[in-house]
């Protein structure tokens, strides 16, 4: 006997409830939960134990088999994917609209294409070239947002789209995907993106938690049965999340976060999510005209338009992943008009910048009550990692007394609530990348003790 029921599913986090709620119990989120009608067969027996049709190994008798890694083309994403893509992995791209996930993608298929195009002709000339189909060496891009004009058009402004071994599907059915998956059978399957994807069996539109679950769900089948590497685009909420269920999350093999400010042209990506490699590596890419392309030397970057002769200026060695940048910090403080002066912190835990005010005011006997104070990385960088507490400290510190700090100086170390300077991470990668850059004095923690010791050395006193 079907039992048909309906129940409340939350489009933001994916929690469940029987009924309507105008605002999520788990999530917060207002106006999330939409009613989905479910049908249940009613039985009174219990499931069985099923005691055939698996197989129990012995760890010890699993034979290891090498996984063999192909180069994306830039060595950036190589090195955050953990080395190269593997095959019939699915990775997860996500960013903010605007941010070139999709420019980074479809160059990636033009590399990919390219790449293996060139490997089929010299394998012909050494006569040792695969029997499998040519089509075998293919890319299918497959777009649900853009139609193939705009992708054409996108393709001829970074002017190197290769016009051969390089297909593109606008559909958003995804048992019609898996069709022309299973046709052209590509090596490499771009899917922009997940939250247009649909499944006609399902009543729920495109996008919503029980879609996006089943579609990535079926293309993950694909990917591992077809031996696909996948790369699947991902919305982000304005809490900068991926939207859809977190089990999004979870099906997938690499979870990749492309950062940045759309007003810099620098951009970050980071990984949060890797079964084939380390968490701990990032990537630099800078956005032109002709799409991304990777910085060697950010340090360079970040600091080319330094003013040496401007107070309010604090360099910091910090860690990106396992990756040291150097990075200038800028403050600003000026006498605030208003009762409630105002407090910016662009690039920065503004909760952390908070301490730190609270820290200067209070140790060093700085007034700050009344006064604006902004503090800013430059060039759009995102610091977390609280070494950059005693850069900050000294910048905002910089700007008050307008005096400045050498230019052959950096600083870093956390910053405690009593006064004190702690050790971080990374201390010698920190030293090396400021040596490398010309910075003669790099001074942090163990060499500087407290935030007393940090103001004397920086200004001379």
């Amino acid at each position: 006997m079907v039992k048909v029921r309906s129940e409340y599913i939350c489009q933001n986090c994916g929690a469940k409830s029987v009924g309507y709620l105008g605002r999520c119990p788990q999530c917060g989120q207002f106006g999330t939960l939409v009613e989905s009608l479910l049908e249940e067969i009613e039985t009174k027996t219990r499931p069985k134990i099923k005691k055939e049709g698996y197989v129990v190994q012995n760890l010890n008798q699993i034979k290891s088999e090498e996984r063999v890694r192909v180069t994306t083309g830039f060595l950036e994403l190589d090195q955050v994917l953990g080395g190269g893509l593997v095959s019939g992995s699915v990775i997860l791209m996500a960013g903010d609209p605007g941010i070139g996930k999709s420019t980074l993608l479809l160059q990636v298929a033009h590399n990919f294409a390219s790449s293996r195009l060139e490997a089929q002709t010299q394998g012909k000339r050494k006569n040792t070239v695969s029997h499998e189909p040519r089509t075998r060496d293919a890319v299918l891009y497959v777009s649900g947002e853009e139609s193939a004009q705009q992708i054409k058009i996108r393709s001829d402004r970074l002017n190197k789209i290769s016009k051969d071994n390089l297909m593109v599907l606008c559909e958003t059915d995804v048992e019609k995907i898996a069709g022309a998956v299973s046709l052209t059978k590509p090596t490499l399957l771009i899917i922009d993106s997940i939250q247009t994807m649909e499944w006609e069996k399902l009543s729920g539109t495109a996008g919503s938690v029980g879609q996006v679950r089943e579609c990535a769900r079926i293309l993950h089948q694909i990917a591992k049965k077809e031996g696909v590497s996948t790369f699947l685009v991902g919305h982000v909420t304005k809490e900068g999340v991926v939207a859809g269920p977190r089990v999004l999350e979870h099906l997938v093999d690499v979870v990749l976060y492309l950062e940045g400010d759309q007003y810099h042209n620098f951009r970050i990506l980071r990984s949060i999510k890797n079964r084939f490699g380390s968490v701990s590596e990032v990537g630099v890419f800078e956005m032109k005209e002709r799409g991304l392309v990777e910085v060697e030397n950010p340090s360079q970057l970040f600091l080319s338009q330094r003013r040496f002769d401007s107070w309010g200026s604090c360099v910091v060695p910090t860690i990106q992943g396992a990756r040291p940048i150097l990075a200038e910090i800028q403050a600003l403080v000026s006498a605030s008009p208003y009762p409630m002066p105002k407090r910016s912190a662009q690039g920065l835990d503004f909760r952390r910048l908070e301490m730190i005010l609270a820290v200067l005011a209070n140790r060093l006997n700085l007034t700050l009550s009344t006064s604006d104070i902004f503090v800013n990385v430059a060039g759009g960088l995102k610091i977390e990692e609280p070494a950059a507490d005693l850069a900050i400290a000294l910048a905002i510190y910089s700007a008050l007394k307008k005096k400045t700090i050498g230019k052959n100086q950096a600083f870093f170390g956390e910053v405690g609530l009593l006064g004190e300077v702690r050790q971080v991470a990374g201390y010698e990668r920190r030293i090396s990348e400021a040596k490398k850059f010309g910075l003669k004095f790099v001074l942090g923690p163990p060499k500087i003790k407290t935030l007393e010791e940090a103001v004397k050395i920086a200004f001379g006193y």
